[in-house]
């Protein structure tokens, strides 16, 4: 093996130390979801709140595109836009994960007004689509890896969910099962993208930056549920409060 390839294999097991330590399937609202140990309001907590950050990942990626130069890129990242937003024949992720609000009694199209979303969860999420909209390409490309990590934490959640809930069913978790399947494409496409164009240290670092800037991103998003809805329970002003937006 030689040096180059030597660094190369260190980075990459760089990255992936980053998500074993500090990837948000750690945080203990998640070991609560997927337990069976949250009650079904905290659970329309989280799935009134996730909606927000689920909604700008295509906004997030399509600012991406609008910086992207090179067509070969651009093609191979349109894929994920519509992997959300769907496409006229094709059901995406975004409603699929309305499906999972009806299902727990929210009305699907007051989660999707995002009234109820916490400012914390707001600001993380917009803080995430700055980031991307206007840094650099690989940085920006490198905060995405989180998907690395994702098909653990999916993978587990159909598990736990389908263990411990009754409104978990192969169809309203439908948005996790498409995604064990949709992100190992886009973490392949991207993990290489990284590997190849952040060589010098100094690249390395930015790239290792973006990428914790992203887990910080998702934990915080956890913290702030856990502190509205669990303990010490203070739900901030225009959050979602219990028996809101429900389904008539």
């Amino acid at each position: 093996m030689n040096a180059m390839a030597g660094t190369r294999d260190a980075f990459e097991a760089r990255l992936r130390r980053i998500g074993a330590e500090r990837y948000h399937d750690r945080h203990p609202f998640h070991v609560m979801l997927h337990s069976g140990g949250c009650s079904l309001d905290q659970v329309r907590a989280w799935v009134v709140n996730r909606f927000y950050y689920q909604s700008r990942i295509p906004m997030k990626d399509a600012a991406f595109l609008s910086r992207v130069e090179d067509p070969a890129l651009r093609r191979a990242w349109r894929s994920r836009i519509e992997d959300h937003d769907g496409t006229e024949t094709r059901e995406g992720g975004i409603a699929r994960w309305l499906k999972l609000a009806a299902a727990v009694g929210l009305d699907p199209d007051y989660v999707a007004s995002a009234r109820g979303v916490m400012p914390a969860t707001r600001f993380a999420v917009d803080a995430y689509v700055r980031f991307v909209r206007d840094a650099p390409l690989v940085p920006a490309v490198a905060a995405s890896l989180t998907e690395l990590f994702a098909p653990k934490i999916h993978a587990e959640r159909i598990a736990g969910l389908l263990e411990h809930y009754d409104f978990a069913t192969p169809e309203t978790l439908a948005y996790f099962r498409h995604r064990l399947d949709e992100a190992p494409k886009d973490v392949a496409f991207g993990l290489g993208f990284v590997l190849d164009r952040a060589v010098s240290p100094a690249e390395q670092d930015a790239a290792a930056a973006a990428l914790v800037f992203k887990t910080d991103v998702l934990w915080a998003q956890l913290d702030a549920l856990h502190a509205a809805y669990v303990a010490p329970g203070r739900i901030p002003p225009g959050a979602w409060q219990p028996g809101e937006g429900m389904a008539s």
